[in-house]
């Protein structure tokens, strides 16, 4: 078990997903349109949805396998090392012609950031292969994010949902969603602005109550005030987050996915899933970078037990 990796015998997840360096600039005040501002740090990070997902589910007690590509370049076997190093199963990880994907991200002195995407080998990921749906079917849930082509991750869903293994889709970047896409996912995870961006509705209650015409379960993440649960026949839940001083957001809420998923795979009830994830995602902002923030599942236990989230109706 390499630093927190899974446990054995912890459930097994599919990460079907983006791989990028992270090239992280860290200034005061973020620059606006055509001013030039002086950084105070810079830092190359591991990370990308797909990533950042597979790593914070491995640490969480997951035997995990991530399906995706990286360039030849010299971020190619650092990306691969990276997830190596936690203990996921990087065989589907293929190796592609050409640069791989990057991440150029501003993090502000308040833990904001904002973030370009440039595809590189991620663009590459269209289909399946044979070995990737083996992969998907010996899961017990399949992770996706959108920062790979809509064609493999519709893909993806589609074998999950042959073979009835579980989906959680994040839906980030925040792009319409295909109905196809929509009928394979089981629980939809959506920050509060891609809630909005979905449904139209800034009322993450009611763009809550609106996904649930499409997706059965819905988990929308609050950042500083928690997150939302909504399931078709059911009451929406609150769980709120323990107070934290946010020093960089970047992955918390792929830190949250990967937790959640764990959690799930561990048969935990939806609340006490959602209160274990919102431990690890609270955790992951009090430290800087994406895949170097996450924490490992002791350290989620021991915050879980000490925040004790209430939960309300």
């Amino acid at each position: 078990m390499a630093n927190g990796g899974p446990a054995p015998g912890g459930p097994a997840i599919a990460v079907l997903g983006s791989a990028n360096m992270d090239l992280v600039a860290y200034v005061p005040v973020a620059p606006r349109r055509g001013e030039t501002v002086t950084g105070r740090d810079f830092r190359t990070v591991p990370g990308g949805k797909g990533t950042n997902q597979a790593i914070a589910a491995a640490l969480a007690g997951g035997r995990v396998a991530m399906i995706g590509a990286v360039g030849d370049d010299a971020f190619g076997p650092r990306l691969r090392e990276a997830l190596a190093g936690r203990s996921v199963d990087t065989d589907g990880l293929r190796t592609v012609p050409g640069p791989s994907g990057t991440a150029h991200i501003v993090v502000d002195d308040q833990g904001g950031n904002s973030i370009v995407v440039v595809p590189g080998a991620n663009a590459t990921v269209t289909a399946l292969t044979p070995d990737d749906e083996r992969r998907i079917a010996a899961a017990g849930a399949l992770l996706l994010q959108l920062e790979l082509p809509m064609a493999g991750v519709l893909a993806g869903a589609e074998a999950a949902g042959a073979h009835g293994v579980p989906t959680l889709l994040t839906p980030a970047p925040a792009v319409p969603l295909p109905d196809g896409l929509l009928a394979r996912t089981d629980v939809l995870l959506p920050n509060e602005h891609e809630a909005a961006a979905l449904t139209g509705h800034r009322d993450p209650h009611r763009a809550g109550r609106a996904l649930l015409d499409a997706v059965p379960e819905v988990v929308i993440t609050l950042g500083a005030a928690g997150s939302l649960y909504f399931a078709r026949g059911a009451e929406p839940v609150t769980v709120p987050a323990a107070p934290v001083r946010a020093v960089d957001t970047t992955a918390a809420g792929d830190t949250f996915a990967g937790a959640l998923a764990v959690a799930r795979g561990e048969g935990r009830p939806m609340a006490a899933a959602l209160a274990w994830a919102t431990a690890a995602a609270a955790l992951s902002v009090q430290r800087t970078g994406a895949t170097s923030s996450m924490p490992a599942r002791a350290e989620i236990d021991t915050a879980a037990r000490r925040s004790g989230p209430a939960l309300s109706r």
